[in-house]
């Protein structure tokens, strides 16, 4: 895991976003995603500089993942770093708006 990836486990791991159970580095179909919480069928991913030269990628493998019916928030390393607690709330809304 990344330096930014560890720092969002930190608040992820033992259901500290209101009781919803996170798995990190999970396969999902041939892929496999950096975090994700069944129940609310949320992907997060965290991407560091590299994404930006594999966008087609990140294209196709998440419009699959939304076609089983997930959706995906996207942070980058330095939001997560610098900016915890937004990235925080945004995790909130999303696993309390809707499905």
């Amino acid at each position: 895991m990344t330096d930014a990836e560890r720092e969002l486990w930190r608040h992820l791991r033992l259901r500290q976003f209101s009781g919803y159970k996170f798995r990190r580095q999970q396969p999902i179909g041939k892929y496999i995603v950096d975090f994700v919480c069944f129940e609310k069928k949320l992907i997060i991913e965290v991407d560091g500089s590299q994404h930006s030269e594999q966008a087609d990628y990140d294209l196709i493998r998440d419009a699959w993942l939304e076609k089983e019916g997930f959706r995906i928030l996207r942070f980058w390393d330095n939001q997560v770093l610098n900016e915890t607690d937004g990235v925080k709330e945004m995790i909130i809304g999303a696993l309390h708006g809707p499905s």
